[in-house]
This record gives C-alpha cells, sequence and structure tokens, in this order.
C-alpha cells in the first residue's frame, strides 16, 4: 500500500539526495576527491535508509516511486559523465567508452518506457535481477574509481581497474537485452 502523502521522510532523504549532486559534481570537477567518495558513499546510504523506512514503516508514496529512481539516474549518470572526463588529478578515471554505454542504455529504456506506459503493465519496467545486477556492479565501478582517485596512484589497482569496467559494460549490454526481450515478449502477450 502506498501513502498520497508526498511528505515523508524516504522523499525528504530523496531530496536531500537529489540536492547533493551538485557538491558531488562540484568535488569532483575541482579534484576533491575524498569529499567526492564521502558524498558518494552519503548518498548511497541515504538511498538505502529510504527504501528501508519507506518499507518498514510503508510510507510508499507514487511520488517516491517517480523520485528514487530517478535521483539515482542523475547521480550515476554525473558521476559517470565526471569520472570519464579525467579532471583535476584523477588516476582512476572510467573509460569514455563504459560511461557512453551505461548512459546510453538508461537514456533509450527510460524513452521506451515512457512511450510505452499505456500498452504495457507495470511489471515490465520494474528492474530485473540481471538489471539490479547491472547496476550493483555499475556503483561499485563507481564507488572503487571515487576511492582510488582519492587514495592516488597504486600499482595494485592497474590490473583490477580495466578487468571490471569490461565487467560493467558486458551487464549493461546483458541487461540492456534483457530489458527490451521481456519488453517485447510482454508487448506481443
Amino acid at each position: 500500500m502506498s501513502t498520497s502523502s508526498p511528505l515523508t521522510l524516504p522523499n525528504a532523504l530523496t531530496l536531500l539526495r537529489i540536492l547533493a549532486i551538485p557538491f558531488f559534481a562540484i568535488a569532483v570537477w575541482y579534484g576533491h576527491h575524498w569529499q567526492a567518495f564521502i558524498l558518494f558513499a552519503a548518498a548511497g546510504f541515504t538511498d538505502l535508509l529510504d527504501g528501508l523506512i519507506a518499507r518498514a514503516f510503508d510510507q510508499r508514496s507514487d511520488l517516491g516511486a517517480v523520485l528514487d529512481p530517478a535521483a539515482d539516474k542523475m547521480l550515476m549518470t554525473t558521476a559517470f559523465i565526471l569520472l570519464a572526463w579525467r579532471t583535476q588529478g584523477m588516476t582512476a578515471p572510467i573509460p569514455v567508452w563504459v560511461a557512453i554505454l551505461a548512459i546510453s542504455r538508461d537514456l533509450v529504456i527510460s524513452f521506451y518506457a515512457f512511450a510505452s506506459v499505456d500498452r504495457l503493465s507495470d511489471s515490465v519496467f520494474h528492474p530485473s535481477l540481471l538489471g539490479k545486477l547491472s547496476t550493483a556492479m555499475q556503483l561499485i565501478a563507481v564507488s572503487l574509481g571515487l576511492l582510488f582517485n582519492a587514495l592516488g596512484p597504486r600499482p595494485w589497482m592497474d590490473p583490477f581497474l580495466p578487468e571490471m569496467y569490461w565487467v560493467v559494460a558486458a551487464l549493461v549490454l546483458a541487461s540492456g537485452i534483457h530489458y527490451f526481450l521481456r519488453a517485447t515478449r510482454a508487448a506481443a502477450a
């Protein structure tokens, strides 16, 4: 059951996460990597917390159902763009092609969902296990990229990061394909 009131603690936490995005972007842009890492980690914590509170205290709302994933996408898109941009003092950037794949997949799925909302059931738009795995791997990659940038050059991370980015790219592609196969089957039914 969802509440109709938009004034819930989970929604306030989500708005706080959205308000943190410009400060996160400024920290990354100007090479304040520890601050960027801390802001990203805090945003991740509020994302976890708002979901737990919404479920535990039945504070789910229609606004939260839209706002929470939008906040996540805004934060991740900002992180991918700036970590691929290779700003000041960055020792662990995300490859541009990985950022383009991740952002493009999200944009295509969002546009498809928007265009198909009247034809397909809501269940088609819920993330699959593969989609959740892709998102988790993206979060891990961005978090580690931010942490490694804060730590500075480390020889042990050189072979680790490229393989991680290949896994991110593979999961992004696989989850995108899976999403469209699932949507196509639902549309045909």
